[in-house]
């Protein structure tokens, strides 16, 4: 079979289907109704993210004459099919948000907007609006504009129409940014009775215009929510005069400026007050520009308040130990004992913090080395690294500059670690290190002995509690050496090392995988058993999809469980009949990577940071590594078993059943529960 007649789906409209599969979440009355609130949050940041990513690089392919190379994707047809499909969605977005509304006045929880007010409300808004809101406010007249750059990214503005009733003054035109990183989007009401509500810090500045625009002399005001969403690819610097740190500094300037891909209006504006925006801020009408509701930015949605209804949000799902880790004993005197695989949120991320206080007190340990790609907004990690400095350790952190839309928090980090006198090292222009790794080094019996870490998440306590990640916890000697060896190669400037136990991107973690396939292959042609379960975030390598293809045509059984895109298709006949594909979405972030292949009867287990994407292969450092112990196995294939058999949550990926949930016979699994579960009663088993 010719390469040609190798089906593969669209990156970007795959993408829009995953975020579909969010938007699903919102809808589900089976979600308690905060839930399906903060759903509607996250899948606005997750399209607003597609469109200063995604869109805006089909935009910059529109406008290249001649393409650098042989690229197949068709930007204008994708760019109308992805304003097809969004519309579609807002339609979804639209109605799922009018249903929670409803369903939440039937609890007694009551969004209102300026015109709902009764007279007390009213006085208690505008004593709010002048104790908390109006010192933030700082109004710009539209005509004073001075182009589009003077709108920020990520925020939202009123379009104000000023006016006075008896038309004594021309009308007039003015834009206030909403502050919400200083006030909340959500302002809580006295209650009334057992009547609770809440409303948006849009509708507290339009009911309070005329507290700032009346001593101009107007006494007829109306607002419109406005957006601008731009381009946020960076354009790195290659000026070798300057430091990679000074190169990102300036680059992240220039995103603030960065080109609209998308201008966004409320619809009922008046004609006269979006000419006026418009043609003041070089908008045309072949520029991307849509209608849509009053309210925008519903990212701040994950922040809604719980007025006391326990009930509207899920239980606690409180973090277990893990039984290799027992309290008050030296965590690495556990890892020297044997492998330990940590699984979030399911057991705690604590266990990390633990370890990186007990490393910087030992006073046999030596240095500390890490990579940071995302850490937590107030990071106890950084925080164990300062006081391991502090200690007299040798700390180097790998800080990533380049972790999209984190580059300013991770300089603000490296500025701190550097006043604490840890080492920190950047990477290149173009070449991101994503790999999650933590090398411990200490002095026992007169040698150096090693600890590792190596996980498919970040170093980050606060997506901890979100993401489902795994961690392997190591002194298996022969896998720190080759940790070791992936530091010496980030701070050589990606001079090659041979690795022995890893695999390692962009060196040969793509063959590695095309190989274990081929002895798929090989093993189903001799009629042994021969299978692969591959666990991802996305599936996209057009190389590593073709060599599924032939696996499945060899007769390799194959399942994927791909939370994000997968431009893969399941199920075609004589191409991919051995293959099924399911998506899980719930209530945790499904971010770990595993992957299986029965090796003729023994099994191998890897677990990895690296997606089966051209950029994880190719321009990221990224690690994967074997996983020997039985224990650990024994985990692995019961969690990959019970979210195969999700008939809850999971997604089918067949093309025209796209986004369909999976329905089996039998009691309902939902893996997510079903897996804390299983730990749960591992805990009491060893008990």
């Amino acid at each position: 079979m010719t390469k040609a007649k190798f089906p593969i789906l669209n990156r970007d409209l795959n993408w829009l289907y995953f975020n579909g599969r969010v938007l699903q979440e919102a809808a589900d009355e089976r979600n308690p109704l905060l839930e399906r609130l903060k759903f509607l949050g996250i899948f606005s940041n997750n399209r607003d993210e597609f469109f200063r990513v995604r869109v805006a690089t089909l935009n910059r392919m529109l406008k290249m004459e001649h393409m650098p190379y042989d690229n197949p994707v068709n930007a204008k047809k994708t760019l109308k099919d992805i304003g097809d499909l969004v519309q579609v969605q807002e339609r979804e977005f639209v109605r799922a948000y009018d249903h929670i509304v409803s369903e939440l006045e039937n609890h007694n929880i009551f969004i209102i907007n300026e015109n709902q007010l009764t007279e007390s409300q009213g006085k208690s808004v505008l004593k709010y609006f002048h104790e908390q809101v109006r010192a933030f406010l700082f109004p710009i007249m539209i005509s004073n504009l001075k182009d589009i750059s003077t709108l920020r990214d990520k925020s939202i503005y009123l379009a104000v129409k000023l006016g006075r009733k008896d038309k004594a003054l021309k009308e007039n035109y003015a834009l206030i940014e909403l502050p919400t990183k200083v006030v909340s989007r959500f302002y809580i009401l006295p209650a009334e009775g057992d009547k609770r509500y809440i409303m948006l810090l849009d509708d507290i500045i339009r009911y309070c215009l005329s507290e700032i625009f009346s001593i101009f002399g107007y006494n007829s005001f109306s607002a419109y929510t406005v957006k601008i969403t731009r381009d946020a690819e960076i354009d790195i610097d290659t000026d070798v005069s300057k430091s990679f740190l000074e190169v990102m500094k300036e680059s992240l300037k220039q995103r603030r400026r960065g080109i609209p891909v998308r201008f966004v209006y409320d619809k009922s504006i008046p004609d006269d007050l979006l000419k006026t925006i418009t043609k003041r801020l070089e908008i045309t009408k072949d520029d991307p520009i849509r209608g849509g509701g009053r309210y925008h930015n519903f990212k701040d949605f994950m922040g809604f308040p719980n007025l006391g209804h326990k009930e509207l949000e899920y239980g606690p799902l409180v973090p277990l130990t893990n039984k290799d880790l027992p309290v008050n004993r030296s965590i690495l005197s556990s890892i020297r004992q044997k492998d330990i695989m940590l699984h979030y949120p399911y057991q705690s991320f604590q266990y990390i913090i633990d370890l990186l206080r007990e490393a910087s007190i030992d006073p046999k340990v030596r240095s500390i080395k890490m990579t940071i790609y995302r850490a937590a907004r107030n990071s106890n990690v950084i925080n164990a690294l300062i006081n391991a400095a502090r200690n007299g350790k040798f700390v180097t952190v790998f800080m990533e500059l380049q972790a999209r839309f984190d580059e300013e928090a991770n300089i603000l980090w490296t500025g701190r670690l550097r006043e604490e006198g840890v080492k920190v090292i950047h990477s290149i222009p173009g070449f991101k290190v994503h790999c999650k790794l933590l090398l411990i080094r200490r002095k026992e019996r007169n040698t150096n002995f090693y600890y590792s870490f190596i996980g498919t998440g970040n170093f980050n306590e606060d997506t901890a509690k979100i993401y489902s990640d795994m961690s392997l916890l190591t002194s298996n000697q022969k896998i720190c050496a080759d940790v070791d060896s992936a530091f010496h190669l980030m701070e050589e400037n990606y001079r090659p090392y041979k690795f022995k136990t890893l695999i390692v991107a962009p060196f040969s973690m793509r063959n590695f995988f095309i190989k274990m396939l081929n002895n798929e292959i090989r093993y189903a042609k001799k009629g042994k058993e021969a299978w692969a379960i591959i666990k991802l975030n996305s599936l996209v390598d057009e190389i590593m999809i073709r060599k599924l293809y032939k696996a499945s045509q060899a007769g390799v059984k194959i399942q994927l469980i791909v939370r994000g895109i997968c431009t893969l298709v399941p199920g075609a006949p004589e191409i991919s009949e051995n293959i099924e594909a399911i998506s899980i979405v719930d209530r945790f972030l499904e971010h770990a990577r595993v992957i299986v292949f029965a090796n003729g009867g023994d099994p191998q287990y890897f677990i990895t940071s690296a997606d089966w994407m051209v950029r994880n292969f190719d321009n990221r450092i990224e690690v994967a590594t074997p996983v020997y112990d039985p224990g650990i196995r024994e985990q692995l294939k019961a969690i990959l078993d019970i979210q195969l058999k999700d008939n809850v949550k999971a997604r089918l990926l067949y093309p025209g059943h796209v986004n369909e949930y999976k329905h089996t016979d039998g009691p309902p699994v939902r893996s997510q529960q079903e897996i804390y579960n299983y730990f749960e009663r591992q805990m009491t088993i060893d008990h």
